[in-house]
């Protein structure tokens, strides 16, 4: 059974989720990030709301705005971290490397599929503790994986096929 605060939560979060969702998304580039955003906005809320009164919607806006710097903040500095390895890589292999098109290509990725990868063959992880890390099955790690190399497949250029077939893509 459900407690009061409970019911007036998800009261709160079926009146408002659409303003808030359709804020986020005016300001994100993608609607996977405006749901992750909007997710957390009522995250917040729950962990900080006291029953006393009805959070009001300029409240939930600025949560949302917070949060939506907190994105840009961090995609910046993951970019930047990005370009700083595939520099090195140029540096270290010359521009026309494999190695370049390997660091190009990981880039291009969701972060979830480039993820996954990173614990496969930087990390050297197996399966089993791929899902451990990720908190899931096994057998979801296996998909997730399978699927994130063939997304790399797609986004290395024609002729890698050596890179490719030494990952399992």
């Amino acid at each position: 059974m459900l407690s009061e605060r409970e019911l007036a939560f998800i009261a709160i979060h079926k009146d408002s989720y659409p303003l808030v969702f359709r804020f986020v998304r005016r300001r994100v580039e993608s609607v996977e990030i405006a749901e992750e955003i909007a997710a957390d906005v009522f995250r917040v809320v729950w962990q900080k709301w006291t029953e006393r009164t009805r959070p009001e919607s300029a409240w939930l806006l600025s949560i949302a705005r917070n949060l939506i710097g907190n994105a840009y903040r961090s995609r910046e500095r993951q970019q930047a971290l990005h370009e700083k390895l595939r520099d090195d890589v140029a540096l270290r292999f010359g521009e026309d490397s494999e190695n370049v098109a390997v660091q190009d290509a990981m880039a291009r990725l969701r972060g979830q599929d480039r993820e996954i990868l990173q614990l496969a063959y930087w990390e050297e992880l197996g399966c089993s503790e791929i899902a451990r890390v990720l908190q899931c099955s096994e057998s979801a790690a296996k998909v997730r994986l399978h699927r994130a190399r063939a997304a790399f497949r797609k986004q290395m250029p024609a002729g890698s096929e050596s890179t490719t077939q030494r990952m399992g893509a």
